[in-house]
C-alpha cells in the first residue's frame, strides 16, 4: 500500500511538470533564474555555428573556443540555479510532510477511515474539476507574474523562488498537488515519504530540462500542442485515484505489471 501510494505521488509530481501552466513557460522562466535570456542563448549558439564553418584562421578558432566556452558558462550556470529552485520546493514539501505525520500520525483507526472517506471525495472533486475547466472557460484560469523585476541573479535567490513556487504557482496545479496532500493526509506515517516522491516528480524533469536545455526547448515547443488533453487525462486518473482510496482499494495498483516491477526495485529485489 505505502508503495502504490508513493508511485502515485512521484506520478502526480510529473504530472504537475507537464501541466499546461508550467510546460510552455519552463524554458523561459529557467532561462530567468539563471540570469541569461533565451534571446542570448539563441545569440551564441549562432555565433557556435557560424564560426564553425570558418576555421581557416587562427582568430576564429580561438573566438570558437571563447563562444564554447562561454556557452558551456551558461549551461552550467542554468542547472545549478534550477538545482536550488528545486532544493527550495523540495524543502517546503518535506516541511509539510513531516507536519502533517506530526500531527495526524496518531489518530485512531476509525478516524483515519473518515479521513480515507473525505480525502476519497476530495480527490474525486479535484478530478472533475480539471475535466470540466478543459471545456468551462470561467474554470479555466491561472495567475502569473507578468512584471517580475529583474534581479541579480544568485543560487539564494532560485531557491527562494523554489519556495514560493511551492507556496503557490498557478490554480491548474493545485487539483494535482491538493490530490497529493490528501493522499498524504489520508496516511499521515507516510506523509514524509509521499511529498518526498511528490518532489522527485517534478524536480527531476526540471533538471533534465536544465542539462540538455537546447534539445529540450525543441521538444517541450513540439510537445506544447497536445497539451489540450492534459486536463481530461490527469482528471480521469484523479477520478479513479479518488474511487480507490473512497473504497480503500488502492492496492489494486499493485496488481499491474508495471507497478509490481518497480516495487521489487525499491525492495531490492
Amino acid at each position: 500500500m505505502a508503495e502504490i501510494s508513493i508511485i502515485v505521488s512521484a506520478i502526480a509530481g510529473m504530472g504537475s511538470f507537464f501541466s499546461p501552466c508550467i510546460l510552455p513557460i519552463l524554458p523561459a522562466f529557467i532561462s530567468y533564474l539563471s540570469g541569461t535570456t533565451l534571446h542570448e542563448i539563441g545569440n551564441i549558439s549562432d555565433r557556435k555555428t557560424s564560426m564553425n564553418k570558418e576555421t581557416s584562421e587562427i582568430t576564429t578558432t580561438n573566438n570558437n573556443k571563447k563562444t564554447i566556452s562561454l556557452q558551456k558558462s551558461i549551461r552550467i550556470n542554468i542547472f545549478l540555479n534550477t538545482v536550488y529552485f528545486v532544493l527550495g520546493f523540495s524543502l517546503v514539501f518535506a516541511v509539510l510532510g513531516v507536519a502533517l505525520n506530526s500531527i495526524l500520525v496518531n489518530v485512531g483507526t476509525g478516524f483515519q477511515n473518515i479521513l480515507q472517506v473525505i480525502g476519497g471525495i476530495v480527490i474525486i472533486s479535484f478530478g472533475l474539476f480539471l475535466i470540466l475547466s478543459s471545456k468551462i472557460k470561467n474554470l479555466n484560469f491561472e495567475k502569473k507574474l507578468t512584471k517580475i523585476p529583474r534581479f541579480k541573479t544568485s543560487y539564494i535567490t532560485s531557491f527562494v523562488f523554489g519556495i514560493a513556487f511551492a507556496a503557490g504557482w498557478t490554480p491548474c496545479v493545485g487539483p494535482i498537488l491538493g490530490s497529493t496532500f490528501t493522499l498524504a493526509a489520508t496516511s499521515p506515517g507516510e506523509a514524509y515519504n509521499l511529498l518526498l516522491a511528490y518532489s522527485l516528480g517534478l524536480g527531476t524533469p526540471f533538471l533534465i530540462t536544465a542539462a540538455f536545455f537546447s534539445r529540450a526547448t525543441g521538444l517541450i515547443k513540439k510537445m506544447v500542442k497536445y497539451l489540450k488533453y492534459f486536463n481530461i487525462a490527469m482528471g480521469t486518473m484523479l477520478i479513479i485515484l479518488g474511487i480507490l482510496v473512497f473504497t480503500n482499494q488502492l492496492n489494486i495498483l499493485g496488481n499491474f505489471p508495471l507497478a509490481n516491477e518497480i516495487i521489487n526495485l525499491e525492495r531490492g529485489l
